[in-house]
């Protein structure tokens, strides 16, 4: 990929890409809000269904994880049955910012074949409205989360304020990753499917169901290798049990996580204008 090109690499410099992207936040918030409504039209409960459908996951985890397997997390000597529900949930919630962008962005030009033939239309914002209808998901889901934490523990830790310095980087490792598959996705329509088997080869990968203490000694390299590792623990570090994030790692997960925002969104820049050529 020739960076060199003076129009796409000022797009090196992530201010300058998110500068880009924000001059047409008004048209994004609308494709935003039609994408998060549109997924509930027609049915009686709407938008309510953001709300039910992760308290009842919520009440699933606790029930089976906490009266079935009776499960412990082991990270507090004194945690009780839920905590291994919650620490599930948050897990969870993390990681699937990054599942449900990454599942979308295949498609996310060829259902909008319409856009494509519109010379002036902005397509580099159609990835960016799947990551953001993934988002506003998550945070319905951790508005559940977080009276699940009052109501069980009766207390949020300050740390929890901490939570989008830990996100930043799964949004930045998100929407790289749309923008190059949303790219792919025009020329290679098996895309899609194959990013659904390997979203869930790295959804059993990463800590969500066990705790990283449970990997083997040998095995233990996997999750350092895996970025969405780090996020999901240091996401239950600051809001389940007051920790700060190993700053460390986090940084250097960060790092890559913005390289792959950079270089995604400059391939995505460089190759849209053979899009009109095979849709």
């Amino acid at each position: 990929m020739d960076t060199r090109d003076g129009r796409h690499a000022r797009f090196l410099n992530p201010i300058a890409i998110t500068r880009h992207i924000w001059q047409y936040r008004d048209l994004i918030r609308q494709l935003t809000w039609r994408a998060v409504i549109g997924r509930y039209k027609g049915s009686f409960v709407g938008l309510g269904w953001s709300f039910i459908h992760p308290l009842i996951m919520l009440a699933i985890y606790t029930f089976v994880f906490s009266t079935i397997f009776k499960s412990r997390w082991g990270v507090q000597p004194d945690e009780g049955r839920v905590a291994f529900a919650l620490a599930l949930f948050m897990g969870l919630i993390t990681f699937n910012i990054f599942s449900e962008s990454v599942n979308s962005a295949p498609t996310a030009i060829l259902n909008n074949v319409n856009f494509v033939k519109k010379v002036v239309f902005p397509l580099e914002i159609l990835p960016v409205v799947g990551f953001l209808s993934a988002l506003v998901n998550a945070l319905f889901s951790l508005i559940v989360l977080l009276l699940g934490l009052l109501i069980f523990n009766h207390y949020i830790h300050w740390t929890a304020l901490l939570l989008p310095v830990v996100w930043l980087p799964v949004m930045c490792l998100s929407l790289g990753c749309s923008f190059f598959l949303a790219s792919i996705g025009v020329f290679i329509r098996d895309v899609g499917a194959t990013i659904s088997i390997l979203t869930t080869m790295l959804f059993f990968l990463s800590p969500i169901f066990y705790p990283v203490q449970a990997v083997p000694e040998r095995f233990r390299f996997i999750c350092i290798l895996n970025p969405m590792a780090v996020f999901v623990e240091d996401a239950r570090k600051v809001v389940l049990w007051g920790r700060m994030p190993d700053w460390p790692v986090s940084a250097g997960a960060f790092a890559f996580s913005l390289a792959a925002l950079i270089l995604g969104f400059i391939w995505f820049m460089k190759t849209r204008k053979g899009f009109a050529d095979v849709v």
